[in-house]
């Protein structure tokens, strides 16, 4: 399979969230555009609860990642309608926000400095005392000592998110594809192409590299142009209760546990943070912490229906921070290393990505992602 196939402007490697999005911006920009996706198994956004919560998420050294959720979380509300009205799909945005618990005087200390710290950056959240959160949440379980609430917070479904994608993008004009991308082409001091499973060679004058933390498998990439992931494991609960929708409204967010409710009564509990390399194994031990650790907050989700137990890989740079932009090798494009945030960001790096494609100039606030911060570590 040697034949030299078709010609475009942007080849993106990787069909999740993230891949979409940017392709289907890219198309929006006039871009001949096409999206391989190869369905891989330990892809982080089908697992992905979906909350879009930058004040929730943010602590006390995470400035930068902060501003980076914050302008995405603002983008969030009109992508969708946009996505919505192209595709003629939901795009599974739920707009209930949040309720961070304490469980004991410890975490209640922890969050009060949390709150503190928050109000010092002007982020909203009220404090509530236990009784004044049962108001809200009549689920939450009578000994929890303390929460704060976000109500400017959201959540998606990543995969209604991704479903409307998809054929947004057809419409857009993009391409898609089910195949793999082994490698990326590469000629003199550019990028050529993709090299896909089989040997298949597909020419491009730009590639952007949003495969997650298959990125890190990807030849051809020369090790000073790299970005460098690796996996970090996520176990996750999917739960159903025969009642309907109603146990709780908001997202619930404890220490160590987040329970996050769709429209249809299903619920997603998640999640394990795991060093366990490219292991994909779900565990007994994994799914009993989450259910205990959630239970002491809301008590009646061990009423629910267990309907699946779902491992993802979450890409993960050495400093935490995503990778987008124009990287150190002419015409490669980074979308990757987002770890938890990726459906967050999802808006802003489709948006940061299309500049980049076009060659464009990034946005101030994007520096801190720039992917060529771990070329320069290289040469160092």
């Amino acid at each position: 399979m040697g034949g030299q196939q078709e010609s475009y402007d942007v080849a993106v490697v990787g069909g999740g969230a993230i891949g979409l999005a940017s392709a289907w911006r890219a198309a929006q920009r006039g871009a001949r555009v096409v999206v391989f996706e190869a369905g891989e198994p330990a892809a982080a956004w089908p697992v992905a609860a979906g909350m879009l919560a930058p004040v929730s998420e943010s602590s006390f050294d995470e400035h930068e990642l902060l501003t980076l959720g914050q302008q995405s979380a603002a983008r969030y509300a009109p992508f969708c309608a946009e996505l919505e009205a192209a595709a003629g799909l939901p795009s599974g945005l739920r707009e209930a926000g949040t309720l961070i618990v304490a469980r004991d005087r410890d975490e209640a200390e922890a969050l009060d400095r949390l709150h503190a710290f928050r109000s010092e950056l002007g982020l909203p959240a009220e404090r509530l005392l236990p009784s004044a959160a049962r108001r809200l949440e009549g689920a939450l379980a009578p000994s929890i000592r303390l929460a704060l609430a976000v109500e400017s917070e959201r959540s998606i479904d990543p995969r209604q998110l991704v479903a409307a994608l998809a054929p947004a993008c057809v419409a857009a004009g993009a391409t898609l594809r089910r195949a793999r991308v082994a490698g990326i082409a590469v000629h003199g001091e550019r990028v050529s192409g993709v090299v896909l499973d089989g040997g298949e060679r597909v020419a491009a004058g730009a590639v952007l590299v949003a495969a997650g933390v298959h990125a890190a498998r990807l030849d051809g990439i020369p090790d000073a142009a790299r970005v460098p992931v690796r996996p970090v494991k996520g176990q996750v609960l999917r739960l159903r209760d025969p009642r309907g929708p109603g146990l709780v409204e908001r997202t619930i967010r404890g220490e160590a546990a987040y329970l996050v409710p769709r429209d249809d009564g299903r619920f997603v509990l998640g999640a394990t943070m795991e060093e366990r390399g490219w292991e994909l194994t779900p565990t007994a031990g994994g799914a009993y912490e989450l259910l205990r650790d959630i239970s002491e907050v809301v008590p009646g989700v061990l009423e629910l229906e267990l309907e699946q137990v779902l491992v993802g890989l979450r890409p993960a740079t050495p400093d935490n921070l995503p990778a987008i932009g124009a990287g150190a090798l002419a015409g490669l494009v980074w979308a990757t290393g987002h770890f938890r945030n990726g459906i967050l960001l999802t808006p802003a790096t489709a948006e940061l990505a299309a500049l980049a494609l076009a060659g464009e100039p990034l946005p101030e606030w994007a520096a801190p992602a720039d992917p060529r911060r771990f070329a320069a570590a290289v040469r160092a």
